[in-house]
């Protein structure tokens, strides 16, 4: 493999250390690494659930309960068994396991399936009401990148793009695993709130050689020395310009996640450039309403939608501020995501904005989106720049290098 990295102090898996140590003592509880030293993510599956299927392609797997202990549960292969959570306990079939929290664990691992989807690791199941469930998925983040690759990049792109997808997505899943508060019991979504992420039945023969081609390599960024993983965000396609994580998400400014312009780099992308969307303005005004109810936002109180105008560019000329005026005269400024979100809340099937680059255009009855550019958030790397770059030639720790401005590549494991 070509991919070369800098070491972290005197070990390499030195600013995987300066996490552990530098973390809350919640934050690296027993759960954090498996049983091969590996780190685990914890995969929301399902959420708030009243019941799930569980089924097994052996014959046998193990539960464990707060107060029932460990047992065998045999079930018949092909005929998977509901889980119910009764406030007392579980109810697996036919069979009753006391306690609150549930581990299921494999004979042999990837031989589970929840609600029909196979995945390795093992499972939690936590209780969030008297009646209702969470299903985290444990499992260590080199199979959990197995899942995640082909259902993030087109199968037959370049296999420089799959090894910097790869670097990415492990640098952004420990992040979160690190990141989160004591107390929290799971890390990331598996879908596109996190990334993609499809189990066994995502796998993929390139997706398997570009996790073990780039293994325990991340990203980081930092004064020389004691650089640090970051949240590794990306999307699908930038459009020609990106923004920083500052303009869309309101994090903290950071050169590696800043504002790039790339041109025509991710042209090949069918989504480079998009038609404009046309939405009227009752069908706004309910979209916006309920983003502002579900956010617990002031524009729920939004009257009829007026008008959307670009209130701020980035240095590049990509907007990412906006000004949402109601019919009595009141401005709610939002940010570039922000209007995104609230355009296409509860849309139910209606017209999509694909990003926040687009110059809304006012008329008396409904707003035209025109000169839309990409797909999703454009911060970190771009998807399609990654492929256009490895068509190139240009290798994978090159294309990471190249979206995260000031970055480096680290061994953390």
């Amino acid at each position: 493999m070509n991919i070369c990295w800098k070491q972290v102090g005197s070990v390499g898996c030195g600013i995987w250390l300066f996490l552990l140590i530098t973390l809350p003592a919640g934050c690296a509880g027993r759960d954090r690494l498996g049983s091969d030293g590996l780190p685990v993510i914890r995969v929301r599956l399902a959420a708030d659930a009243n019941q799930v299927a569980i089924g097994t392609s052996r014959p046998t797997l193990t539960v464990a309960s707060t107060a029932a202990g460990a047992r065998k549960l045999a079930l018949v292969e092909g005929q998977p068994a509901a889980i119910t959570f009764t406030g007392n306990g579980w109810q697996i079939g036919s069979v009753n396991v006391p306690g609150d929290d549930l581990t299921v664990t494999p004979d042999v691992d990837g031989t589970i399936n929840i609600n029909g989807e196979f995945y390795r690791g093992k499972f939690r199941l936590v209780p969030t009401s008297p009646t209702s469930f969470d299903v985290v998925n444990h499992v260590d983040a080199e199979s959990y990148l197995l899942g995640v690759l082909a259902r993030e990049l087109l199968r037959d792109w370049n296999e420089e793009a799959y090894k910097a997808q790869a670097i990415v997505a492990r640098t952004y899943a420990l992040y979160e695993a690190r990141t989160q508060g004591p107390g929290k019991h799971w890390d990331v979504h598996p879908d596109t709130r996190s990334q993609v992420y499809g189990g066994v039945k995502a796998e993929t023969g390139k997706a398997t050689e570009a996790v073990d081609a780039t293994r325990g390599i991340v990203a980081a960024a930092g004064a020389s020395g004691s650089e640090k993983i970051f949240k590794a965000y990306f999307s699908a396609c930038c459009g020609g310009v990106g923004q920083s994580a500052y303009d869309a998400f309101g994090d903290a400014y950071s050169p590696v996640l800043s504002e790039r312009n790339v041109g025509g780099l991710c042209n090949i992308s069918p989504k480079h450039n998009w038609a404009p969307v046309t939405i009227d303005k009752p069908e706004l005004t309910r979209r916006i309403r309920s983003w502002g109810e579900a956010r617990n936002h002031p524009i729920a109180g939004i009257q009829a939608v007026d008008r959307i105008d670009v209130e701020s560019v980035n240095r590049f000329g990509r907007p990412v501020r906006f000004i949402v005026s109601d019919v009595s005269g009141q401005r709610y400024s939002l940010g570039s995501e922000e209007t995104r979100w609230a355009c296409n809340a509860d849309r139910k099937g209606g017209p999509q904005l694909l990003s926040s680059y687009f110059k809304p255009v006012n008329q008396p009855a409904e707003i035209v989106f025109t000169e839309g550019h990409g797909h999703g958030h454009g911060v970190g790397m771009c998807q399609w720049c990654a492929e256009a770059m490895a068509r190139r030639g240009i290798p994978a720790e090159e294309i990471v290098r190249i979206s995260y401005p000031k970055s480096v590549l680290v061994k953390a494991y």
